[in-house]
């Protein structure tokens, strides 16, 4: 039993399933250009979107879903389709607009609001819309309203549909996750009987079917997370039929080649083969100065790596890596929904057109921390699971602008002076990411006596729950100064340091 997700574009999609999971309530998403599988929904939640409904014909879906006969439940551009598909009015104007933080009012006691909020009272929620419900479908009320928005959360209980303006998905809807779940259990009567042993059977039962019982799978070990719980969960599933390639690209941090080969070696009884290609990485990036091409460019480099690596090993024709479903929606633009892409992922949006693998991605569907509680399910050490998120094309694109090996060493010795500092300090497991980013300017400094002309370095660390969305870690004024005072003390090259305070939205976590 699940609930069906409808993907019509929006950033937040995942997340309306992140936030179902949390409560043990099973959730699929498909896109809203594809046929739609009912079996088995005990509901359907119509995501938002970058559309509108006053643009164009509705999606084809819409008669689908709503023929169904299964609650239904609409966000933001799913109200709106929801409420134009019944005969509402639906308007775009300046006074109907909202953008971030509003209060709505309850307006009725609701089956969606038990144990929550009451009728009378008013509460936070997130809103970002353009277009506005201006008259109710005949069948439905109103049970919330805001200044702009008076039909902030409306319902049909003879037909079971309702709707939010809102977002209940983002964590600045504090109560979003419970009105999710009201939907789920009060409403549609799907059980929280999902769990992350039941995905792990699940995804082990996947490889398996997809790797069949002779083939031989290669997995990308990047010396992160992510790569290191696909490696075990693979090899849970097809044991010696893995072989796992680390590939030294150059761009890694100080010691992450050796902690690779230690942990897979002394820990796993996992093969490893190790290939040395920085040579060839570092002269693909020789003279690329633009962040989507460094990416290109790497995740082209890996493919000739593996295939290479791939020929002295009979029968290799899958091809394993670590990615996230945070990777994914930000690479790739939804078929039909006009999606922006954010960046391109060196494994998403990097991948050439043509390989000779076939992927094996069985991490796709997860977020950062529901890999590590994967992790845990299969009994990896924990200092291996508590490791900032590093990305697959590394400090490729912790250097704006052009990379050298002389850059290279800079930002390693600095980065590991800085993680070192946080380590120390006891804030490294209250720190979703953190890492230094070698500017590509220099200024004037003096040092002694004598005049410096050196690199600007950029520190960036993150509170986060799933990447989507980041605020800056709160660092003192007196631990920034020290770890300036240490990096310009011990690195040559850099005279300059700064801290970025720049939340996500608007800025990306990474830089490029």
């Amino acid at each position: 039993m699940h609930i069906l997700i409808v993907d019509f574009g929006s950033q937040f999609t995942q997340l309306i399933a992140r936030r179902l999971r949390e409560q043990g309530i099973y959730a699929k998403i498909t896109p809203s250009h594809a046929t739609p599988d009912f079996t088995n929904a005990k509901g359907i939640i119509l995501s938002g979107s970058p559309d509108s409904v006053l643009a164009g014909k509705p999606p084809p879906i819409a008669d689908a879903v709503f023929a169904a006969g299964l609650p239904v439940l609409g966000i933001c551009y799913g109200q709106q389709l929801m409420a134009k598909h019944f005969n509402g009015k639906i308007i775009n104007q300046p006074t109907s607009r909202e953008f971030g933080r509003a209060d709505v009012k309850i307006t009725e006691n609701h089956r969606l609001f038990s144990g929550i909020w009451q009728q009378g009272k008013s509460y936070p929620v997130w809103m970002s819309h353009g277009d506005s419900l201006a008259e109710l479908p005949p069948g439905f009320q109103v049970i919330a309203a805001s200044p702009a928005a008076p039909f902030a959360a409306i319902a049909n209980d003879q037909q079971q549909l309702c709707g939010f303006q809102f977002h209940p998905e983002v964590a600045h809807t504090p109560h979003g996750t419970r009105l999710l779940a009201n939907f789920a259990h009060g409403i549609c009567g799907c059980p929280s009987d999902w769990s992350m042993a039941s995905y792990k059977t699940e995804a082990i039962a996947a490889i398996r079917q997809q790797v069949g019982k002779d083939g031989r799978v290669l997995c990308a070990l990047s010396g992160g997370v992510d790569s290191a719980v696909v490696a075990v969960l693979l090899h849970e599933a097809i044991g010696d039929r893995l072989t796992c390639v680390f590939v030294d690209n150059g761009l890694l941090r100080a010691g992450e080649a050796e902690a690779v080969k230690a942990l897979f070696t002394q820990h796993y009884n996992i093969p490893l083969l190790v290939e040395d290609a920085s040579d060839e990485f570092l002269s693909g990036l020789a003279g690329v100065t633009h962040g989507e091409d460094k990416r290109k460019i790497i995740g082209k480099t890996f493919i000739d790596v593996f295939d290479r690596v791939a020929a002295t090993i009979k029968n290799a024709r899958f091809l394993a890596q670590g990615t996230l479903y945070p990777d994914v929606i930000e690479s790739e633009a939804a078929a039909t929904s006009g999606k922006q892409v954010i960046k391109s992922h060196h494994n998403v949006g990097g991948l050439p057109a043509a390989m000779a693998f076939e992927l094996v991605e069985p991490l796709r569907a997860l977020f950062k921390d529901e890999v590590r509680a994967l992790g845990r399910e299969l009994g990896m050490p924990e200092e291996m699971l508590r490791r900032h998120p590093f990305p697959g094309p590394g400090l490729a694109i912790r250097i704006p602008g052009e990379i050298t090996r002389e850059k290279l060493e800079i930002l390693r010795a600095a980065d590991t002076i800085y993680m070192q500092a946080i380590a120390e300090a006891g804030l490294y497991d209250k720190i979703w990411q953190g890492f230094a980013v070698l500017l590509p300017v220099k200024s004037v400094g003096v040092m002694g006596d004598a005049r410096s002309y050196d690199y600007a370095l950029m520190l960036r660390a993150v509170i986060a729950s799933d990447g989507m969305t980041a605020e800056v870690y709160p660092f003192s004024h007196e631990f920034l100064t020290q770890v300036a005072t240490r990096i310009v003390n011990e690195v040559a090259g850099i005279n300059r340091v700064a801290y970025d305070i720049t939340s996500k939205p608007p800025a990306t976590i990474e830089w490029e």
